[in-house]
């Protein structure tokens, strides 16, 4: 039989985040990036999103390794629940896999192998060589692959831009994608995050531009909001803190704790007089203050949530504070956004954010960059990847412009199987895959049908009808008494509570013993009757919940 080599995309092509892509060839599967996706507003109560594992588990004898790109969650976040399910070993970049140690210490698998790399070093996993490539993103240490397989060479982007002054002075291997292209690429995977933006995507340092003429016109403390894990922004409020001569503190969990990580392994320079601590704060004039802090997307417990709010413990947003968002907008957040920048603006603050200031830039290509890449790399297959449907679709246009035949243009669903042997390319079946939905501490105990429930108790509200009977006599002892919650005020809706009651009562009275002694039967009725009336009458269908005590 014509051996034939596998990829298939777990997450990360039909959405933003969940990345993960299973490469396969006979009994070797490497697993390149394990993400999660924070939840959409439709997600009620759900904390993240994973990928459904199921192809991995059933095959977990055939993985080599897992191989990361970079440290965003949208990468490796899914990773400690995968690892709770299969043992393989991680390669990633030292920031990687030091965000990495962090969140599995959380989970308590800190006995996870943990192999650190470097750009243009080559691993080897079962018949898999893959070579790790610097780019340049919106965070530090990220790379692409370049993967070797008996059929041929596999190029992974990973998260990319062109970027020509990055912060660090390291610039994207442009080199070995072009040796790549030269020597002949079989497949390339690229990031299509941006591909319906036209040009190319702005350097991280225009950031800095707009922090300097922010910073040289602030009279009071400056609060800067951005992503924990945005390394390279963080270095650029700092460096433009020291050079107007004020003092930083970092503020909140994850950002304190990345710096530090960054710190450790030389990716962050701060100098020791100017991170201070958050008790420090009280002794300085407004205008020697730099708070760096979370919360840009809005989230309802971060620090910049809780400072809009009055709700922290040290800082009180006031009149003559500079508060700025250095992050894009995710889409689904721009209510809960908007919200905190309102509150800010109500206690005196001036907030600047994207809409009105260059103060973001975005980590992925445009459509030249990406154009510039599909011509280094020369694939005689493409596959986008990293985007919805849409950026899919026009990544593949651009691809078609730069000469290559839409016919060897594979646009896939999650869990679609890409095969490709020595005589072509093709699409060829599905695997178990999907979405799990984490609440709490629960994983995959959220089903569609739960979440269903949930729009639907915010939405119309609940019903609950107690009642007490006497199973072997078949007749109602107490009740029924009705409790309504999120569908009518019962103190200011007497009459509709009677009607409810009444039409209850009457309910029960019509049903013969034989029906009376079977709680389901009597809970199957009650419920059918509530909700033909209260459709009929009111256009609302609560959930109603029938609660039978036997005595």
């Amino acid at each position: 039989m014509e051996k034939t080599l596998s990829v298939i995309p777990l997450g990360g092509v039909e959405e933003i985040g969940l990345n993960m892509t299973v490469f396969e060839y006979e009994n070797d599967i490497i697993i390149v990036d394990a993400g999660l996706m924070f939840p959409e507003e439709d997600m009620l109560g759900v904390d993240f999103v994973i990928p459904d594992f199921s192809y991995i588990i059933e095959n977990k004898d055939k993985v080599r390794g897992i191989v990361l790109t970079h440290g965003h969650e949208d990468h490796t976040g899914a990773l400690p629940f995968l690892l709770k399910e299969i043992d393989a070993p991680i390669y990633g970049t030292p920031l990687t896999l030091g965000l990495v140690k962090e969140k599995l210490r959380e989970h308590s698998l800190e006995r996870a192998e943990l192999i650190s790399v470097k750009p243009r070093d080559v691993i080897n996993l079962g018949v898999f060589s893959v070579e790790f490539v610097r780019v340049t993103h919106s965070i530090v240490d990220g790379v692409g692959l370049g993967i070797d397989t008996p059929l041929g060479k596999i190029v992974h982007t990973g998260d990319f831009k062109l970027d020509p002054t990055p912060v660090d002075g390291q610039l994207m291997d442009f080199h070995k994608f072009s040796e790549y292209g030269e020597k002949g690429t079989l497949l390339l995977l690229s990031d299509s995050t941006n591909s319906e933006k036209g040009g190319f995507t702005f350097s991280e340092k225009e950031v800095r531009r707009a922090f300097e003429d922010i910073f040289s016109t602030a009279k009071g403390r400056i609060i800067i909001a951005t992503f924990a894990s945005n390394i390279h922004r963080i270095q650029q409020a700092i460096d433009v803190a020291v050079k107007f001569g004020r003092k930083v503190i970092l503020c909140g969990k994850s950002i304190v704790s990345n710096a530090q990580i960054a710190l450790d392994l030389g990716y962050l320079q701060i100098p020791r007089e100017t991170w201070l601590k958050l008790e420090d704060l009280k002794n300085l004039e407004d205008r020697e203050v730099v708070i760096i802090t979370t919360g840009s997307q809005g989230e309802p417990m971060s620090v910049l949530s809780r400072i809009a709010t009055d709700e922290h413990k040290h800082i009180k947003a006031k009149d003559g504070d500079t508060v700025i968002l250095s992050a894009k907008m995710i889409p689904g957040n721009e209510r809960s956004i908007g919200r905190i920048i309102n509150h800010l603006f109500k206690r005196g603050a001036n907030v600047i954010y994207e809409k009105v200031s260059e103060i973001h830039v975005s980590g992925h290509a445009s459509k030249e960059e990406l154009k510039l890449m599909l011509n280094m790399v020369r694939p005689k297959y493409f596959m986008p990847v990293h985007g919805e449907y849409r950026h899919l679709v026009y990544h593949l246009n651009l691809a078609e412009k730069v000469g290559i035949p839409k016919e060897n243009v594979f646009i896939l669903e999650n869990g679609e199987r890409l095969e490709i042997s020595e005589g072509g390319a093709k699409k060829n079946g599905k695997v178990s895959s999907g979405r799990i939905f984490i609440d709490g501490k629960g994983v995959g105990d959220v089903e569609a049908m739960v979440l269903r429930d949930r729009k639907r108790l915010g939405h119309d509200g609940i019903v609950l009808v107690l009642i007490a009977i006497e199973k072997l006599a078949g007749k109602v002892v107490s009740g029924p008494d009705i409790i309504t919650r999120g569908f009518v005020f019962e103190d200011a809706s007497p009459e509709l509570i009677n009607d409810l009651n009444i039409l209850v009562s009457d309910t029960l009275n019509g049903l013969d013993r034989e029906i009376m002694s079977d709680s389901s039967l009597i809970k199957a009725k009650i419920r059918s009757v509530l909700k033909k009336y209260l459709r009929n009458t009111m256009q609302k269908t609560p959930m109603i919940v029938p609660i039978i005590f036997e005595v």
